[in-house]
């Protein structure tokens, strides 16, 4: 099968960056990569431009006129055309397995629920294009040496395929669709016409694998297993009102079983 990769951004080159690193030296290339940029501006546009030269990339971009992050989803979602999509964001370093991971434990029927290791600011500065080619990144003792803290979170950094497959059997965190870290095949997410589109920040990824559950899709865990570094930031774009609208969304897809939206790829009144 081929495999896509869908990175949303905005206005952060720094950090976009550091996850292109981490694509340039995958064990599994992708097979495209589809940049959904919510309305960087021009130094954006042109790190995507050099690193288009050395990976498959297709960068879609809308004017900035707020957070619309669902509504450039679906405009990648439009254009991708590998059978198999993985879903992430611009702060997310993927390990040298991460794509070949979702390839390995992809099945029909099936939508993948990955992981990440959030890290602190000092570290999230300081790790370098060598830090993550070598694979150093991804190491516990070179983690704790650079300062993060120690943490029991850290065991989804172990890299044992016995002890990853048993943490994701007994861990109580159920399989839903994250932003930073899932993949599902395409016909299935036009199926459900891609996200809905009111949706602001705020539980709009999770919706879409509601659907996809209501549809018969089953949620698989494997936060052990595809990892990535979560490079951390500040989310100005968290508000209250935009929290109360997407609960009432999520709400109504459960209550009504609901399989499509009609605010989605294609608007259906």
């Amino acid at each position: 099968m081929t495999i896509g990769v869908i990175i949303s951004t905005y206005n952060n080159p720094r950090w976009l960056e550091k996850t292109l690193w981490g694509y340039e030296h995958q064990l599994r290339k992708a097979d495209e990569i589809i940049i959904a940029d919510d309305g960087s501006g021009d130094e954006t546009r042109q790190l995507i431009g050099r690193y288009a030269q050395r990976l498959p990339i297709r960068h879609v971009w809308h004017e900035d006129r707020g957070f619309r992050k669902t509504t450039i989803l679906n405009r990648a979602l439009e254009q991708a055309t590998a059978d198999y999509l993985v879903f992430t964001d611009q702060d997310c370093i993927p390990r040298a397995d991460f794509l070949a991971t979702h390839e390995r434990l992809a099945r029909p029927g099936y939508m993948l629920s990955g992981g990440y290791f959030k890290l602190v600011m000092p570290v999230s500065q300081l790790i370098s294009r060598d830090d993550v080619s070598s694979g150093r990144a991804f190491s516990i003792g070179w983690l704790r040496h650079q300062g993060q803290p120690l943490s029991w979170k850290m065991t989804k950094l172990v890299g044992n395929r016995l002890f990853t497959s048993f943490m994701n059997t007994v861990t109580p965190t159920r399989a839903t669709w994250n932003g930073m870290n899932a993949s599902g095949w395409r016909h299935d997410l036009l199926a459900v016409n891609g996200f809905d589109e009111r949706m602001q920040y705020g539980g709009e990824d999770r919706e879409l694998g509601e659907r996809l559950m209501n549809m018969g899709i089953h949620a698989r865990q494997i936060r052990y297993s595809a990892i990535v570094l979560h490079l951390d930031h500040n989310r100005p774009y968290v508000n209250d009102e935009a929290w109360q609208l997407n609960n009432e969304i999520r709400r109504a897809t459960r209550r009504q079983h609901l399989v499509r939206t009609s605010y989605g790829i294609n608007k259906e009144k």
